[in-house]
C-alpha cells in the first residue's frame, strides 16, 4: 500500500474538526506549484486538487509560479499567511537549493511547515529514438567519442546532479542543459533536440504513446514499477548508484497543526480513491503519502545528503 495503518487512522479527523481547525478551509486554496505547467509536480498537483473536492468544502486551485530553480513560487508560500489557505507542492530540491543557489530569500526548512509527503521521484534517463544510441553504454561511448556533443537536460537541482554524477563516474563530458520543467524537456527529448535528459516518470509516461522516446536508465537502485523494461544505472556498469527524489505539501511556518491534520485526513481520503490511483499509475506516479512528521524526516535527509557534497566539493553554489 502506498500509504499506512497511521494515515487510515487520521481520516476520522474530518468528521469532527479541532476548535482551530473549525471554519477552515473559508476560501480556495492555492497550491502553488512553483515551476511551469506540464511536468511531473505540476500534473500530481492538479490530479490532487481535483480529488481532493469531496473532501474539502472549497476548491484547491493550483497555481504555477515558475522560476528561479523553485525559488519565487516557494517565497510566495514563505510570505503567506499561515492560515492553510495558501500551500506549495514541491520537489526535493526545495531543500538542495540552499547548496546550489548564491542565496536563498528563505530557509526551505525553517520558514515552511511539512504538511505530508506525497511522492516518491525516481529518475529516468531518456533520449529520442532519432538519437544513434540504444541504450546507456551505448550513449556513454558516443558521448566519450564526441567530447561536450552530449547534452544532458535537467529541470533542477537533483536531475542536474544525476546528470553530473553520472558524467563523472563515466568519465565523459556531459554538459548540463537546464529547464524550467519537465514538459519541456520532453518536448525537447520528443523532437530530436536534446540528445538525453532525467526527468521523473511522470513527465516521461504522457510521451511514451508517440514512440519517439526511449528509457536508458532508472537512477534508483532497484527499477521502477513503471518502467519495468528499462535497466538502472546500477544494472548497466555505474557501481551504486541510487539516487532519487520525491514530491512534499507544505504550508508556510506557523500553520496550525489542527489544519494540518485535517488537511492530511483529506489527502487520506484522496490517495485512496481508486480513480486517482488509476491516474497516478497512467502518468507514472508512485504514491508515497506520509504525514508532516515523515516529509520532516525525509527533508533532514537530503539535507545531509547535499551537505555531505558540498563538504566534498561535488558540488558548488553559484558565484
Amino acid at each position: 500500500m502506498p500509504f499506512g495503518r497511521r494515515a487510515l487512522l487520521a481520516a476520522p479527523a474530518l468528521l469532527s474538526l479541532p476548535a482551530a481547525a473549525e471554519g477552515w478551509p473559508s476560501r480556495p486554496i492555492r497550491l502553488i506549484v512553483p515551476y511551469a505547467a506540464g511536468g511531473g509536480t505540476d500534473l500530481l498537483a492538479r490530479a490532487l486538487a481535483e480529488a481532493l473536492r469531496p473532501a474539502l468544502p472549497h476548491p484547491v486551485v493550483v497555481e504555477n509560479r515558475a522560476g528561479g530553480a523553485g525559488v519565487i513560487g516557494s517565497e510566495v508560500v514563505a510570505r503567506a499567511e499561515p492560515d492553510g489557505h495558501t500551500l506549495m507542492a514541491v520537489v526535493s530540491t526545495h531543500v538542495a537549493n540552499r547548496y546550489f543557489l548564491a542565496s536563498l530569500p528563505y530557509d526551505p526548512i525553517r520558514d515552511f511547515t511539512p504538511v505530508a509527503l506525497l511522492s516518491r521521484n525516481t529518475m529516468m534517463l531518456v533520449t529520442g529514438t532519432v538519437q544513434p544510441y540504444v541504450d546507456l553504454r551505448a550513449m556513454l561511448d558516443f558521448a566519450r567519442r564526441n567530447p561536450g556533443r552530449v547534452g544532458t537536460g535537467s529541470t533542477e537541482s537533483l536531475s542536474s546532479f544525476i546528470g553530473q554524477e553520472l558524467a563523472r563516474r563515466a568519465g565523459v563530458e556531459m554538459p548540463d542543459v537546464q529547464y524550467r520543467s519537465g514538459g519541456q524537456l520532453m518536448n525537447d527529448i520528443v523532437a530530436g533536440h536534446l540528445p538525453v535528459g532525467w526527468t521523473s516518470t511522470a513527465s516521461v509516461m504522457p510521451h511514451m504513446p508517440t514512440g519517439r522516446v526511449r528509457v536508458l536508465a532508472a537512477s534508483t537502485a532497484t527499477r521502477t514499477p513503471f518502467f519495468p523494461e528499462a535497466p538502472t544505472a546500477q544494472e548497466q556498469g555505474i557501481a551504486d548508484f541510487d539516487l532519487a527524489g520525491w514530491v512534499g505539501l507544505y504550508g508556510p511556518a506557523g500553520l496550525p497543526d489542527q489544519v494540518g491534520q485535517v488537511l492530511f485526513a483529506a489527502l487520506t481520503r484522496a490517495f485512496a480513491d481508486a480513480t486517482l490511483q488509476q491516474r497516478f499509475t497512467a502518468m507514472g506516479i508512485e504514491p508515497n503519502l506520509q504525514p508532516g512528521a515523515g516529509l520532516a524526516e525525509a527533508a533532514r535527509r537530503e539535507d545531509r545528503l547535499w551537505a555531505a557534497a558540498a563538504a566534498a566539493g561535488t558540488i558548488r553554489k553559484e558565484q
